[in-house]
C-alpha cells in the first residue's frame, strides 16, 4: 500500500495539523507494516503557483521549453504522479483566512490535470481515480463547523470539492478546531482530533 502524506502548514513543530499526520501515519504503519510512504513538505518546498511557464509546459514539446518551463514540467510530473500512485493521501491542512495555504493550492493546481486525473466529457468532468483514500488533516483557530461560521469555510469545502473532481468519495475529516481559543480548548482540540485518528484507523484495519 502507498500513503501519500502531505503537510503545508508554516508553522513548523508549533503546527496541529503536523502533529496529528504525524500521528495518522505512525498508526496507520502499526496496521501496515509494509506501508510505503511519500513525504513532501510543502512549506518548505513549495510548488511553483499556477502560471503561463506551468501552462506552456504541460502543453509543449520538451525541446521547445524553456529551462524554467523544464523544471515547472519535472516537478508538475513528479506530483502527478505521487499523486496517481498512491492508495490513501493524508492532507495536512490548516485553515489561513478561510481557506487553505497558498503552498496547498498549487499543489492542488499540479494534480488537477485533465486528462490524466479527470477527463471532461458531454455529461460534465469524470474522475479517474476512484478508489483513493483520503484523509484531510484539520485545524482551525476558531469553531467554522457549526451555525453561521459554517458559510466562512472555504477550507474543508474546497478540498473535498476539488479533489472530489479526481474521483475521490473515500473522505475523512479529522479536525482540531478552536486551538486559538485558548491552551485549555487547544489541548482539549488536539486530544480530541488524535482520539479521532485512533478509532478511524482501528476501524480500517
Amino acid at each position: 500500500m502507498k500513503l501519500l502524506h502531505i503537510d503545508s502548514s508554516i508553522l513548523g513543530e508549533a503546527s496541529v495539523t503536523r502533529q496529528i499526520g504525524r500521528d495518522v501515519v505512525e498508526q496507520w504503519r502499526r496496521w501496515n507494516p509494509g506501508l510505503e510512504v511519500i513525504y513532501r513538505d510543502l512549506a518548505v518546498n513549495p510548488p511553483g503557483h499556477l502560471s503561463a511557464d506551468l501552462l506552456a509546459a504541460r502543453q509543449a514539446a520538451p525541446e521547445q521549453l524553456s529551462p524554467a518551463q523544464q523544471a515547472e514540467a519535472v516537478l508538475g510530473e513528479t506530483l502527478l504522479a505521487e499523486f496517481l500512485a498512491a492508495d490513501a493521501i493524508i492532507l495536512g491542512a490548516p485553515m489561513y483566512n478561510f481557506s487553505i495555504p497558498t503552498q496547498l493550492k498549487a499543489w492542488v493546481d499540479h494534480v488537477l490535470v485533465a486528462g490524466r486525473s479527470f477527463r471532461y466529457t458531454e455529461n460534465g468532468p469524470v474522475g479517474l481515480t476512484g478508489g483513493k483514500q483520503l484523509v484531510i488533516v484539520s485545524a482551525r483557530g476558531g469553531v467554522y463547523s457549526e451555525g453561521q461560521a459554517q458559510a466562512m469555510d472555504h477550507q474543508e469545502s474546497y478540498l473535498k470539492t476539488a479533489l472530489g473532481l479526481t474521483g475521490i468519495i473515500d473522505v475523512t475529516v479529522i479536525r482540531a478546531e478552536g486551538v486559538n481559543m485558548g491552551a485549555e480548548r487547544r489541548a482539549q482540540a488536539i486530544a480530541a482530533a488524535l482520539a479521532q485518528v485512533r478509532v478511524l484507523l482501528t476501524l480500517a484495519a
